[in-house]
């Protein structure tokens, strides 16, 4: 089990190109059922690994909606990936902050270890081909604007 406790958000936060295929994964959803990557090829995906102790997640969150709801129409789609041991913690965020994007469960971090995920949030962004193209660790006001950013160039390629 990775442990997160020592992975509190960073001060500054890191964002990397990224090259490669996104490891594949599936995954139980909050909505039921699963939810796989490769089911999403053909559209642009930004998966966010959060967990509900995570106050930077909190606040990333209603920005990550906003991107959903806007790019959605366009081949766009958020996986939030929730970490937590206990998958009804999330749902305490999730009365507070509604999204319409899947929330996905990590519970033992297998997808967490595949993304060597070492910060929370963690988001990577992944092209229409599923290649990786962007991994930023932590959040801090103003990041949505770095994945605006790369959300709006990848739906142009």
């Amino acid at each position: 089990m990775v442990s997160f406790a020592v992975l509190f958000t960073p001060i500054h936060t890191f964002a990397a190109d990224a090259k490669g295929p996104a490891p594949d994964f599936t995954l139980a959803s909050k909505e039921g059922g699963n939810v796989r990557l490769q089911e999403q090829l053909g559209n642009v995906v930004l998966i966010n690994f959060w967990a509900s102790w995570c106050g930077p997640c909190r606040e990333e969150l209603p920005y990550l909606e906003e991107l959903q709801q806007e790019y959605a129409d366009l081949g766009f789609t958020i996986l939030a990936v929730n970490v937590d041991e206990d998958p009804s913690k999330a749902d305490i965020l999730l009365n507070d902050i509604a999204v319409s994007f899947p929330v996905l469960f990590d519970v033992n971090d297998d997808v967490s270890k595949l993304y060597d995920v070492q910060a929370m949030p963690t988001t990577v962004i992944v092209d229409r081909d599923g290649n990786q193209r962007l991994v930023h660790y932590g959040y801090k006001s103003g990041d949505e604007v770095k994945y605006k950013q790369a959300v709006k160039a990848l739906l142009r390629e």
